[in-house]
């Protein structure tokens, strides 16, 4: 059961038309206190972040407060990780404060870069800026493979219905513990993508580059540095976990029927 006495607000960069006092008074109701989070730090505990905006915001959320559950309502565009649209945010926030949701825990990626340690909630993409890469893959310290293609991405369940989509990678649901690999327009017809357990060890190495290719880490879809020839990237599973708020238990169904019109 969530406690709600400090709840992050991030909101959507545009211009939309928030609903800001009614969500302000639903809050002061139960003694909680609102915190706009694009208005500058967030304090540090929150109970509750709400997310209102597309899956963007959600990752930006989930971010900014790691350890934090996220309740999403959709004022962008796709919106695999909200809880609902815009039109249902009061009828979600009375459901919330009678507890009534379920919280789903996902799980992230570590990601081991020589310039860093970031953690993925979608994936973690190595791509080439204009040319074909080539890409050893380990896993758990076996080769496995070489890829050659535009780029090399591993992802989470979550993931699945992001970037990895549109590989043609599986769609997997979000409590299948499971990290996903996958080649970017690869130059093998005979390449697919690989589920691999949620323990195993990914090393993708870069044996070389052509002069004056770059090859950039993308994480979550936000540049997190560049990859040199003869270095590596080192993707187990994160010791954190992702939470997510929803109202419904078959709402990862749902969402797949009405963002990908499947009805």
């Amino acid at each position: 059961m969530i406690r709600l006495r400090t709840v992050g607000l991030l909101l959507r960069e545009s211009q939309d038309a928030y609903p800001l006092a009614q969500l302000k008074a639903v809050l002061d109701r139960v003694g909680a206190r609102l915190h706009i989070l694009n208005q500058g730090p967030a304090p540090e505990k929150l109970d509750l972040v709400i997310a209102l905006g597309g899956d963007g915001t959600v990752l930006k959320a989930l971010d900014l407060s790691p350890d934090c559950p996220v309740l999403a309502v959709n004022f962008g565009t796709v919106g695999f990780l909200t809880a609902g649209d815009r039109g249902e945010l009061e009828r979600l926030l009375r459901r919330l404060l009678a507890d009534d949701y379920v919280v789903s825990e996902r799980l992230l990626l570590r990601c081991e870069a020589p310039f860093g340690i970031s953690h993925a909630v979608n994936e973690v993409v190595l791509r080439s800026s204009n040319r074909m890469i080539s890409v050893d893959v380990f896993v758990d310290d076996t080769k496995i493979r070489r890829i050659r293609a535009d780029g090399v991405i591993v992802g989470t369940p979550t993931g699945s219905t992001g970037y990895l989509l549109s590989t043609g990678a599986p769609i997997v649901m979000p409590d299948v513990d499971c990290l996903i690999l996958d080649g970017i327009n690869e130059y093998n017809f005979t390449s697919r993508a690989l589920i691999l357990s949620p323990s195993a060890h990914i090393r993708l190495h870069l044996p070389t580059l052509l002069p004056g290719q770059q090859v950039t880490v993308v994480v979550d879809g936000n540049d997190a540095g560049m990859l040199q020839a003869d270095q590596e990237l080192r993707l187990t599973r994160s010791e954190r976990r992702a939470s997510l708020v929803f109202f419904d238990k078959h709402y990862f169904f749902h969402n797949l029927s009405s963002r990908l019109s499947w009805n």
